[in-house]
């Protein structure tokens, strides 16, 4: 299924999308953009929208089971103005978003769908889920010089944090259960991060509400999709393993040849697994069990 545009998606399957949930993946180059889509097929989705440039090419089973649509996600504001028109199309569905070679890991997704999840997520009154970006990234950058091996891919076991979020509008006390979060290859090697895209948290998952808008720094315009957990308990948290940092600082020439390699004492092997996340603390099943 492939359309030329995005108002025309819109138009033609807009009714189905009250079937959900919705999987948008932004397609930036050519990276592991099969991968991505097969990856979030798998979980669940019952639709997963492929936003990318014309002049990709999709293996023949994935033109018949994504939904193509032509997109130049270079352009300025490309992510939250394809995801707030999915949303004013969507109203009341579970919309997931990511960037082609980021994968979504959630708590025993290797043996629950994604529909399980958020069926008990909203039965916790949650309309959001915090993820956490954890950097992905190859081992041996001579044999991979983008960064990017799923069979050598790892991680950092360690070397996160959390902030306190300021509030603009309160300068003696930080908004309420949220936090700004900070790890990985973006902590690590922050003089080529801009202090803006240094942070590691993304509300990736959401209900789609009247009048909601994603803002360019990964937050939502209601506040209380923004909140890490509701006020009485910790909530379902999931993670987007992702390759899409270590490809920038290998791709920028400001930082490409400045970086011989990504592992430390603190790196480890991706197991491909939910249990290797939980274990490490990189998310958390609240109260699903």
């Amino acid at each position: 299924m492939h359309y030329t545009s995005l108002d025309q998606l819109i138009a033609e399957k807009k009714s189905s999308f009250a079937i959900g949930p919705i999987a948008i993946v932004l397609v930036e180059d050519d990276v592991e953009v099969d991968t991505t889509l097969r990856h979030h097929i798998q979980l669940g989705f019952a639709h997963v929208l492929a936003l990318m440039p014309a002049q990709f090419e999709l293996p023949r089973d994935l033109q018949e089971t994504v939904q193509r649509i032509d997109y130049d996600c270079s352009r300025e504001g490309a992510t939250e103005n394809a995801v707030n028109a999915i949303i004013a199309a969507a109203p009341g569905q579970w919309i997931f978003y990511c960037y082609n070679a980021e994968y979504l890991f959630f708590p025993f997704c290797e043996t629950r769908a994604i529909t399980e999840m958020l069926a008990f997520h909203t039965e916790e009154r949650r309309d959001s889920m915090l993820t956490y970006i954890i950097d992905l990234y190859a081992d041996d950058l001579d044999t991979y010089p983008q960064a990017v091996s799923l069979e050598r891919a790892h991680l950092d076991r360690s070397g996160y944090y959390a902030l306190a979020r300021p509030d603009a509008t309160n300068d003696a006390h930080p908004k309420e259960r949220q936090l700004d979060f900070y790890g990985g290859l973006r902590w690590r090697f922050e003089e080529h991060v801009p202090p803006a895209r240094r942070k590691i948290d993304r509300i990736a998952i959401f209900r789609a509400t009247s009048g909601l808008k994603l803002r360019e720094d990964h937050t939502f315009s209601n506040e209380e999709y923004n909140t890490y957990a509701c006020p009485w308990h910790h909530n379902i948290t999931a993670t987007i393993c992702s390759f899409r940092t270590a490809k920038a600082l290998k791709t920028n020439p400001g930082s490409r040849y400045e970086i011989d390699t990504f592992s430390w004492h603190n790196s480890a092997p991706f197991e491909w697994h939910s249990r290797q996340l939980l274990d490490l603390g990189l998310m958390e099943p609240g109260q699903w069990f």
